[in-house]
């Protein structure tokens, strides 16, 4: 059961819900988001009938949740949520682009990269300074060098970052400089490195396990929740089958799917799943027309020279022509990739 408060709901609105759950033996977990706060009870539904939670200040409607995500599942929470980050929106109403070096390795290159992926029109600047790599003699980041490396690149470009965070015991370090902590296809049932993220105070980009099946995703995104943290943006990032002729297998279809089932953003990473520069292009207007809010891709300058997934980095000419289709397609789904908020300051 979870208890949607309104947008206008005060701390103290809140606060009564979860003393009265509490009083009558049960758990309330707090969940906030962009637009409003959601509660999840854990225990006995009919007690928790009793107590008319409906008729206290500030509820908008109390829901029993069928599926075991609650919090993030579209059964209690009909619309699409938004993301913030920063000034920049991720939602249903844009196509972001999410761009830069898959593993930061010097100051130049980073900012040669963010000067790259900006010129293409992205919002956010991914990189990598913590690698967790398959083998364990390749190179595995820069570590807090390299979120250094990305705090001043933002300085110069105003792009926030996108990082990923390998271990709980390194999230509150991670978040210092990241302004969106990702979790890894690795990670993603890293069940304490989850529940960090969750009450880190950062939006999460929770990318799918390369072996998860969609329950066990939007399970792992309820995690994250269940700490307080719905600003959880989804990322289909191709999963592992039998074909090889690809690095992982993108299934399109994850994103219409997910959609129904959660209210949570939903982007696509082209690069990790064809593993290859000529099918990032292909991917990502796959993923837009089948209603993805957005991508995230490789960049550098010289992918000859990159330390880690050069083939499948994009260079200047491949970014120009992304950018172009990126605009192109999101005008014919009706959608835009400037948010309203830049619409309005503007």
């Amino acid at each position: 059961m979870v208890v949607v408060m309104k947008p206008d709901a005060t701390r103290a609105d809140v606060e009564a819900i979860v003393e009265k759950v509490e009083a009558a033996g049960g758990q309330a977990f707090v969940s906030r988001g962009v637009h409003r706060v959601i509660i999840g009870l854990v225990g006995d539904i009919e007690e928790y009938a009793a107590l008319n939670l409906q008729a206290m200040a500030g509820v908008s409607r109390v829901t029993q949740i069928s599926s075991g995500f609650k919090l993030v599942s579209r059964e209690q929470h009909q619309e699409r949520s938004v993301v913030q980050v920063g000034s920049v929106s991720i939602g249903p109403d844009t196509v972001t682009l999410i761009a830069g070096p898959c593993a930061v390795e010097t100051p130049e290159q980073t900012m040669e990269s963010a000067r790259m992926a900006q010129r293409a029109g992205a919002k956010l600047l991914r990189g990598g300074a913590f690698k967790p790599r398959t083998s364990p003699y390749a190179f595995q980041g820069l570590g807090r060098r390299g979120l250094e490396i990305l705090a001043d690149v933002r300085a110069e470009t105003g792009l926030p970052i996108v990082t990923e965070v390998v271990g709980a015991q390194d999230v509150t370090m991670v978040a210092e400089y990241a302004d969106v902590l990702q979790v890894g296809t690795r990670n993603m049932q890293n069940f304490p490195l989850l529940q960090a993220v969750g009450t880190a105070g950062k939006p999460v980009l929770l990318k799918r396990g390369m072996n998860a099946t969609i329950e066990e995703w939007l399970m792992a995104a309820e995690y994250i929740a269940k700490c307080g943290n719905l600003d959880i943006i989804l990322c289909e990032r191709g999963i592992r089958t039998f074909e090889t002729a690809t690095r992982n297998t993108l299934d399109i279809s994850a994103v219409p799917v997910v959609q129904r089932l959660s209210h949570l953003p939903v982007i696509v990473d082209p690069s990790h799943s064809g593993g290859r520069r000529d099918l990032v292009l292909p991917l990502t207007r796959a993923a837009i027309v089948a209603g993805a809010d957005g991508v995230i891709v490789d960049v550098h300058p010289r992918p000859e020279e990159a330390l880690c997934d050069g083939p499948q980095a994009l260079v200047a000419e491949d970014l120009h022509q992304l950018g172009r289709a990126i605009e192109d397609l999101t005008a014919y789904m009706g959608r835009t990739t400037v948010d309203r908020w830049h619409r309005r300051a503007g």
